[in-house]
């Protein structure tokens, strides 16, 4: 989306009409000390993280989001012990396999992102079969990051610049911000105008860095497994009291 016309919506709406945003992302935080904290094994936190990412998609589109963003596994993560990354593509491939009926009843696209390159050959086949599925919906595109980094993104974006500019296909001269998004793994979405942390970090941690230059933060104290819709619509509460000038005079 063209940045600078999103950033004139916002700042002509008139006053006491704030729209829900339109765009959340999610660092989805806290399975493990969720689970360490009642004594059980950090597996049973990932478990009850999914019904939390039931109850996200659930209350974005009850709340009028169009897209919802959700990190689900970093580029760092692959440095966790190898039996617990084995449980959490365990259980990515039965949410594909259980979820994807649902969401596509429901008009929810489903989108990854991330270096597929290091997913298993079956989670990647069960990606593409779900992406293919839910590419005619359109009440909301759920996008999951996995194996991502934004570092990592924004230089496979300048890879892609470069690649296409050999081509002849990109000036250096004409090249903005707008063109550079079209590199990036979220091109045709709009920034997210709201991003919600779990489990009280206070951090993005290599997380849509380039796409949050002008979102507003809510960090919460409880751990993601506790996520609810009360809590969604809490932050989303929060961000419509806020205002946002984008560098303007208020």
């Amino acid at each position: 989306m063209n940045q600078p016309r999103r950033i004139a919506e916002v700042l002509n709406q008139p006053a006491g009409e704030v729209p829900p945003p339109r765009h959340v992302a999610i660092i989805m935080d806290g399975n493990g000390r969720w689970a360490r904290a009642r004594g059980l094994p950090r597996t049973v936190g990932h478990n009850y993280g999914a019904e939390a990412v039931r109850q996200a998609v659930k209350g974005a589109a009850q709340c009028g989001v169009d897209y919802l963003t959700l990190f689900g596994f970093s580029s760092e993560n692959w440095k966790r012990p190898a039996a617990e990354i084995d449980d959490l593509m365990g259980l990515l491939k039965l949410y594909l396999n259980r979820e994807i009926d649902e969401l596509h009843q429901n008009g929810v696209r489903l989108k990854v992102i991330g270096d597929r390159e290091r997913l298993g050959a079956d989670v990647v086949r069960l990606i593409e079969a779900a992406e293919g599925r839910t590419a005619g919906n359109s009440r909301l595109v759920l996008t999951v990051a996995l194996s991502y980094g934004a570092r990592a993104e924004i230089v496979l974006a300048a890879r892609r610049l470069l690649q296409a500019a050999e081509r002849g296909e990109v000036s250096p001269g004409e090249l903005d911000e707008t063109a550079f998004e079209s590199f990036l793994l979220t091109a045709g979405m709009p920034d997210p105008d709201l991003l919600i942390r779990t489990s009280g970090e206070k951090r993005i941690s290599n997380f849509l860095l380039w796409q949050c230059a002008y979102a507003e933060f809510v960090f919460l104290d409880k751990h993601w497994p506790d996520f609810g819709i009360d809590d969604l619509q809490a932050a989303i509460a929060e961000y419509q009291g806020r205002s946002r000038r984008y560098g303007a005079a208020q």
